[in-house]
């Protein structure tokens, strides 16, 4: 900054080591777009400070999109803050077998989920501990226990079996039915068929 007026109160610039990006194949008309640093949330180029500072966008449409980017991603105070993980492969399996959880056991039922089919955005993974008091065969052995939860309903013999039969009931539902549903199988369809044709 030329010095030659004289400016009142304080100016203040400050003082960064140079940001060196040359590559040794690089040009001479390359080096020069490449030796000026892009601007970033910590450095701004010259042109963007005032008085050595930078200054907030004075439109307030462009200061709030400014201080929305900075506010943590948080499910708010009234749950503790609760940070939005980062969604992993496996862990988007694991939210939509939960999401799917009614038709895995046919035993237990569970309240109607939400009608979207969108993933929570803010959630915590947990590990179950057993209790002291539970018996032995209450918990689950070294080789019973999975990474994910996926991983563990695959290899549940319990699970496995109901699926497969699910699967055969619907596959016989879907089959083609052919002359089979015309054939009289047994006394009770023959009075439905005399009942039908009178």
């Amino acid at each position: 900054m030329a010095e030659s007026k004289a400016v009142i109160g304080l100016t203040w610039e400050p003082k960064l080591p140079g940001f060196s990006f040359q590559s040794k194949t690089t040009s001479g008309s390359d080096s020069k777009s490449q030796n000026e640093p892009q601007s970033s949330a910590l450095w701004k180029p010259n042109q963007d400070l005032v008085d050595g500072l930078f200054l907030p966008p004075s439109d307030p449409s462009k200061l709030n999109k400014l201080l929305r980017k900075q506010v943590k991603d948080t499910a708010g105070t009234a749950w503790f803050d609760m940070p939005a993980p980062t969604l992993t492969p496996e862990l988007k399996k694991d939210l939509q077998l939960l999401k799917l959880r009614g038709a895995i056991d046919p035993k237990r039922h569970y309240k109607k989920d939400s009608k979207s089919k969108a993933l929570p955005k803010y959630f915590q993974v947990g590990t179950v501990v057993e209790s002291v008091t539970d018996y032995y065969s209450g918990r689950m052995t070294k080789k019973e226990r999975k990474t994910t939860l996926a991983d563990e309903l695959l290899s549940d013999p319990a699970v496995k079996q109901y699926r497969k039969r699910k699967i055969r009931e619907i596959e016989e539902r879907n089959r083609p039915a052919g002359n089979e549903k015309w054939k009289i199988k047994g006394r009770q369809t023959f009075k439905r068929a005399k009942q039908r044709r009178h």
